[in-house]
């Protein structure tokens, strides 16, 4: 049986896919023994990235207002989820959280805006932050804000944006179960209107809506089609209001199986454990490091994560290390210091509970 392992690895190491009977035997085969696959899936990423976790930090800097029907998220127009809803922040605050994701050790910080897409005045604006920013720290930046066109990211990538972020979160065939407002070849367009301009582009998925094994496949390969460099696996946080909820289907292995499979289908992409990680990966939550060379720290837009140093001791021990930026010396932050004023946190500890019923974690 290691042999299938150590076949898997190898071809990974040629970026070669595993085939879809393959994929489907690492989601769901009884016999899949999970440490061999955790293994198998660390080979490519420690060819590729070393024992380096990139930490990235996010800002909600719009929250809510949104006339999207996207069922997961709480900013939708359809949620009745209890956020505290504001317009764009203010330069001086954006700012100071660029700044403090900086100091933090941060390689990315990640500015969100709520909404179907920016107007060329806002992306503008958007344009002259991402300049601001760079020019102040060494770290690179991140946008995501909806559906964009070759116009709009033409005026990011002359900005020096780094990568725009825009999830295709599921399969074209399960996306009119979660979102009827927009299509999934609108994401696509998208994607590629970035990548066109020369801006990295930033895409994954959100496990536990309702998909099947072969959702979870279909979409790991689409983001190899499309040469995805940066791939955040979110697990869904069930929060109350939203129409989308959990579907029961997320195990803390199931979760580890699928980070396993996207990083064996796209063995060069950085793969991001992303919202969600702390809840349901539970106390297998070091284990994520193996295939995942990155994770978010402090908070998902509208709920809490766990903090900074939590974060940077479960890494270092678990053998790896924080790869930072230019500017950091490797000291963490004083317990406390570092926390986003907004955006993360408006809703505080959404319980994500197992299929018993018990509380488990955020």
């Amino acid at each position: 049986m290691l042999d299938a392992y150590s076949r898997l690895a190898e071809r990974a190491l040629r970026d070669e896919p595993p085939t879809e009977a393959e994929a489907a035997w690492i989601l769901d085969g009884e016999d899949v023994a999970l440490l061999p696959l955790l293994h198998a899936a660390f080979v490519p990423r420690e060819k590729h990235f070393g024992r380096a976790v990139k930490v990235h930090v996010l800002n909600n800097i719009q929250n809510g207002l949104c006339p999207e029907d996207c069922g997961y998220c709480s900013q939708s127009r359809d949620s009745d989820a209890s956020i505290r809803k504001y317009p764009l922040k203010s330069d001086e605050e954006i700012l100071a959280e660029a700044e403090a994701a900086a100091r933090s050790g941060a390689s990315r910080y990640c500015m969100v805006a709520s909404g179907r897409g920016p107007t060329l005045e806002r992306t503008r604006k958007l344009a002259g932050l991402v300049k601001e920013i760079k020019s102040r720290w060494p770290i690179e930046v991140c946008i995501s804000a909806g559906l964009v066109d070759e116009e709009h990211a033409r005026i990011l990538a002359d900005a020096g944006l780094d990568r725009f972020n825009h999830n295709l979160n599921t399969s074209e065939e399960h996306y009119a179960e979660i979102c009827s407002t927009h299509t999934y070849e609108d994401r696509v367009r998208t994607l590629q209107a970035i990548k066109k301009c020369g801006i990295e582009p930033c895409s994954g998925l959100i496990m536990g809506m309702g998909e099947t094994t072969d959702d979870l496949i279909g979409v790991g390969f689409r983001l190899r089609e499309l040469e995805v460099q940066s791939i955040p696996v979110n697990f869904l946080i069930p929060i109350d209001g939203n129409p989308v909820r959990r579907d029961g289907s997320l195990s803390p292995e199931r979760c580890l199986r699928a980070l396993a499979l996207m990083r064996l289908v796209n063995p060069r992409a950085e793969l991001r454990a992303a919202g969600g990680r702390e809840g349901h990966l539970r106390s297998l939550g070091a284990l994520l490091l193996w295939p995942a060379n990155s994770l978010f720290v402090e908070g998902y837009l509208t709920t809490r994560g766990d903090a900074v140093n939590d974060t940077y001791a479960m890494i270092r021990d678990a053998g790896f290390e924080v790869e930072g930026n230019a500017d950091w010396e490797g000291e963490l932050p004083e317990r406390g210091e570092f926390r986003l004023t907004g955006g993360a946190g408006e809703i505080l500890k959404p319980e994500i509970a197992s299929e018993t019923g018990r509380t488990v974690g955020r």
